[in-house]
């Protein structure tokens, strides 16, 4: 073919536009690993979601019990099984305990710490944190206020609301109960080992039965010494009364909880078709304005009844089941405490559908690093992380990368702030520095979410390439003088 001095011009043009086109279209630079991990599709235990178990831990399989402890019989624990495996229902990284204001404070001012301090070392022993309720009574007389504060406060036993056994708005409750609060959050605030304090004031269980009867002085004395002893352990509230929710969200980050979850008729014929479902949770959620205090503080809910009393009492079938999985993922669940009954098999798929969406998850989509770093020198990386759950992660846990040979390993913690990656994409770019004392040579590059203390990996993420240290493998980085 012969090519005129036009043609070589034009040919010209058109090589050079592909060179243009090649570099526009390529915005990595060839010294920059792109790593794109391989997503999992595992069901994933992880700290501070997914099921709780309840009144016992992970392995126990002892008898559900639906009832706040009278006594708390330590003995029943102190033998971990050697699998820590939940039957018929799955496993959790929460332990949920409520135990009564007798059990705690059995005399005046003198506390029974050595219970709490069990359980919290039980918890961590079973691979779990405690979530505790303190509950000021309940509605049998067995299950009344201490004794020395029923000697205080005389036998009257019939107040403004059916389920006050005793007098809220007498100031010595408020002070009483308050000092146990604050004593509580004096010898417990920020221990590792304490997933949250559920806000207990009034009510059976201290479930807030009668708290909109309760006077806006009486509200800031019982909810007071929540506020100021609970600085760093969470708090979560009952969604009871709005003047108790206005009050302690006015003046603390918190989450929330409700009881009966999937409430779709249990007493409906006595209350005029009123469910809790349909009637009452969306409601009290939007009028309360706790729509969105999901973005900071944990939702919980607990089961209305049990699984096996969903099917064989309530007749409901998957399409009412995952009704109430999706209602409860559009409301931002973290955790669900199920009173560890049974899921019955069929419902497993779905159970484990939802547990893949309570809370948070995290999916590392993208991640970009030099080939070569220097001694002493700048790593600059970029991140792009997709959380398919439907809530942040509340915990202050850090991003950190680790490079790693047969000769030594170093930790490099990032200023990632893993709280605010909500639900959908999440974008992290940032940079780390090779320490000044590193051997030049070759490293393994890894990735985790860690502890603060210690940096040792705490999350699992739903990606390939985790070692049996926790760490995600990434690729290898070539460190020079």
């Amino acid at each position: 073919m012969k090519i005129s001095a036009g043609n070589s011009l034009s040919l010209y043009m058109i090589v050079l536009v592909s060179v243009i086109s090649l570099d526009v279209f390529s915005q990595v630079p060839g010294d920059i690993k792109i790593v794109r991990p391989q997503e999992i599709d595992d069901v994933l235990i992880n700290p501070g979601i997914g099921f709780t178990t309840f009144q016992m831990f992970n392995g126990d399989n002892h008898r559900a019990n639906q009832d706040v402890l009278r006594e708390v019989n330590i003995e029943k624990y102190n033998n971990p099984p050697s699998v820590l495996e939940n039957k018929n229902q799955p496993g959790s990284s929460i332990a949920y305990f409520r135990i009564l204001w007798k059990v705690i404070e059995p005399e005046k001012e003198k506390y029974r710490w050595d219970y709490i301090d069990e359980l919290l070392k039980l918890a961590r022993g079973h691979g779990q944190t405690l979530a505790l309720r303190i509950s000021p009574y309940k509605g049998r007389p067995e299950d009344d206020v201490p004794g020395w504060y029923r000697e205080l406060v005389g036998p009257q036993r019939e107040f403004k609301h059916v389920k006050w056994p005793v007098d809220p708005e007498n100031p010595d409750y408020a002070y009483y109960f308050g000092n146990m609060v604050r004593a509580l959050g004096e010898r417990y605030d920020g221990h590792p080992d304490l997933e949250n304090v559920d806000v207990s004031i009034v009510g059976w269980a201290g479930e807030g039965g009668g708290s909109d009867l309760l006077s806006d002085k009486t509200i800031g004395a019982l909810l007071d010494p929540y506020i100021e002893s609970f600085t760093k352990t969470p708090l979560i509230v009952l969604l009871s009364g709005e003047r108790v929710n206005e009050y302690i969200t006015s003046r603390a980050t918190v989450g929330w909880r409700q009881d009966c979850l999937g409430d779709l008729g249990f007493w409906a014929s006595e209350q005029n078709g009123w469910t809790h479902m349909f009637d009452y949770y969306p409601q009290v959620i939007a009028e309360f304005g706790m729509h969105d205090a999901w973005e900071k503080g944990h939702v919980t809910f607990e089961i209305c009844g049990t699984f096996p009393s969903w099917k064989e009492r309530q007749g409901y079938g998957i399409k009412e089941v995952e009704y109430i999985i999706g209602q409860s993922l559009k409301w931002h669940i973290s955790s669900f405490n199920a009173k560890s009954s049974a899921v019955p098999e069929e419902w497993r798929p779905l159970i484990d559908e939802w547990l893949k969406k309570m809370g948070y998850r995290f999916v590392l989509r993208r991640f970009t690093y030099p080939a070569v770093i220097h001694v002493n020198g700048k790593m600059d990386f970029t991140t792009w992380w997709e959380n398919k759950g439907v809530a942040p992660c509340y915990k202050n846990y850090v991003l950190a990368l680790k490079l790693k040979n047969e000769e030594m390993e170093v930790v490099l913690p990032t200023s990632a702030d893993i709280t605010k990656w909500m639900p959908g994409d999440n974008i992290y770019n940032g940079a780390v520095f090779a320490p000044a004392d590193i051997e030049p040579g070759t490293y393994a590059l890894q990735v985790a979410i860690a502890g603060p203390s210690g940096l040792q990996p705490k999350v699992k993420l739903a990606i390939e390439g985790r070692n049996d240290d926790g760490w995600y493998n990434l690729g290898e980085v070539e460190v020079v003088l």
